[in-house]
């Protein structure tokens, strides 16, 4: 649901990995989508596996070499929070710009807003920062942005375990939000809990 109903728009994926996103995308029929990571092993493990079209370089110098508003979706998955502020302007100013009118970045990302975000936020040393909703929100509207939406990163039922995991994710999450709500007001019921979060912003 939050990439691009059209397959055949080109597609970048900032910060790849190993490359199983861009994977499992052309398998679901998604023709023109290819990744950039910086880490030459991470391109080298791609390589490895048969993933075609993973380069190493930057995501920022891969977005300069791009025409304008020749990408229907960028992704950046656990990317944003190695960014510093500056960086991550810059990157914002990129990503718009190559975007089509319409286009979708899709964004996951250390949520502040989580009771355990700190495990993930200074669970590596190379994180800069973590966002709320609401100050993800607050920069990608000021950079033109027309909407962003941002989603939980919650567990999600299937085989026994899975399952047992998304109950008590459904219990637990129900003491931290009366915490939020007593404390903050109604508002606080659309607060974020997971320590990661979705965002889709639209161009």
């Amino acid at each position: 649901g939050y990439f691009p109903a059209d397959r055949g728009p080109r597609i970048v994926d900032l910060g790849c990995g190993r490359g199983s996103l861009v994977h499992f995308a052309r398998q679901a029929g998604f023709r023109d989508i290819r990744g950039v990571d910086l880490s030459p092993q991470m391109v080298d493990a791609a390589k490895r596996h048969g993933i075609e079209g993973i380069a190493q370089g930057d995501a920022l110098g891969a977005l300069e070499g791009q025409p304008p508003e020749s990408h229907a979706a960028v992704v950046s998955f656990d990317m944003l929070e190695h960014l510093t502020r500056d960086e991550m302007i810059l990157l914002i100013d990129q990503v718009w710009r190559v975007l089509k009118p319409g286009g979708r970045w899709i964004i996951h990302t250390v949520n502040a807003e989580a009771p355990f975000f700190g495990r993930v936020r200074f669970g590596d040393l190379t994180h800069e920062q973590a966002f709320t909703q609401a100050s993800l929100r607050q920069i990608l509207l000021a950079s033109d942005f027309s909407s962003v939406t941002c989603y939980e990163d919650a567990p999600h039922p299937g085989r026994p375990a899975a399952t047992l995991r998304w109950l008590m994710w459904k219990l637990a999450r129900l003491p931290a939000l009366f915490w939020l709500i007593a404390e903050s007001g109604p508002a606080a019921r659309h607060a974020i809990l997971s320590q990661n979060l979705l965002a889709v912003a639209v161009k």
